[in-house]
């Protein structure tokens, strides 16, 4: 079954799936489905669809989405899997020299 755009009077249907981290971002800044819904302007069933990648969002409702977690969209979307974030934050860092002993 294709995806669909879940945005508010959005655009057409679309096969390719769009990662996401919203339930991450959801769940640091303690919303439930619901709370993001109102705080964006959309059903609280879409954030469940978004977060399950079953619907791509229009680009006014991932825009909206960024303005509100103050990310650029491709923190939040990607069109390839998004790496965890503790992968992101903590990973080591590879460019540093190692101490010599």
């Amino acid at each position: 079954m294709p995806k669909r755009d879940s945005g508010n009077g959005g655009g057409g249907a679309s096969s390719s799936t769009l990662y996401n981290r919203l339930a991450v971002l959801r769940a640091e800044r303690v919303l439930s489905r619901y709370q993001l819904a109102e705080a964006v302007g959309v059903n609280y069933q879409t954030i469940g669809y978004l977060e399950r990648a079953e619907y791509n969002p229009s680009l006014e409702l991932a825009l909206r989405l960024a303005e509100l977690f103050e990310l650029p969209i491709e923190a939040i979307f990607s069109r390839a899997p998004l790496r965890p974030m503790s992968e992101e934050l903590y990973a080591p860092d590879r460019d540093r020299a190692l101490p010599s002993t």
